[in-house]
């Protein structure tokens, strides 16, 4: 079973597998996240853009939102010959649910400066399997695989992947199989027991400095809870083969009654 199932040409149903772990009977951001990376790559390749290449994700989350159809719109926002900032939207119960806005720009052979990229983590392999219905429930945690070497509370280094596709019969790239799993950064190393205190992210931004190689994502995650109601996650992103950019989510901080 997918995740989302194609109904027309931007309308999608999700699957049982997209159940929310802060509340199950809403949607688990995270395929959404991949959903609308993918539109934008299927747009690009649609306008024949392939000499393009997303190097920035930026998603607003407006609010909770059901497991109902999602309706969604692509539209480019700045079209350039070698930059275009690219927008995707989804709807969902009448409202509007997550915005995406990803910079895409024009590839260029620039291994012979290539340096700088933050030092490897211990690989998959390396890190113990971690159960992690053992902090969340829902069913887009449960469809997840997790390694898991937490150093101490919000800080950590987490694998993780999925064998569940994002969609029925149509082709996904690394990237967005990737993008579909960045939203675990926040609940993966988590700082406090998710049963006591809540901490939804209000966004997610994602840098990229290559394209990642779409099997196992690594999350080298730590989590900051100030003094004010407000918190950030921050986490380089691995694949196998190394680092390949960074994200960053904003946080609400607030005890559970």
């Amino acid at each position: 079973m997918p995740y989302f199932r194609r109904t027309d040409a931007t309308t999608f149903e999700p699957t049982a597998q997209v159940g929310g772990a802060w509340n199950t009977a809403e949607q688990h951001v995270a395929p959404t996240f991949g959903l609308l990376a993918h539109l934008v790559e299927a747009d690009r390749v649609a306008r024949g853009r392939h000499d393009l290449a997303v190097t920035r994700l930026s998603y607003d989350i407006w609010g909770p939102y059901p497991l109902s159809t999602m309706t969604t719109a692509v539209r480019v926002l700045r079209p350039g010959r070698g930059v275009e900032l690219v927008e995707a939207e989804t709807w969902c119960g009448g409202r509007r649910s997550v915005t995406l806005r990803a910079w895409l720009a024009a590839g260029g052979d620039t291994s012979d400066l290539a340096a700088g990229a933050p030092a490897s983590v211990p690989g998959p392999q390396d890190v113990p399997a971690w159960d992690p219905t053992t902090d969340w429930p829902g069913g887009f945690v449960a469809s997840i695989e997790v390694r898991r070497d937490l150093v101490e509370p919000g800080r950590g280094v987490v694998w993780v992947r999925t064998d569940v596709p994002l969609l029925d019969d149509e082709d996904v790239s690394p990237l967005a199989r990737t993008a579909g799993l960045l939203d675990v950064a926040n609940g993966m190393s988590v700082r406090a027991d998710p049963r006591r205190v809540a901490f939804p992210n209000l966004d997610l931004a994602a840098h990229l400095h290559r394209q990642p190689d779409g099997g196992w994502l690594g999350l080298d995650t730590s989590v900051t809870f100030g003094a004010g109601g407000a918190g950030l996650t921050a986490a380089v992103l691995h694949d196998v083969s190394g680092a390949f950019g960074s994200l960053a989510q904003s946080l609400v901080v607030r005890r559970m009654p």
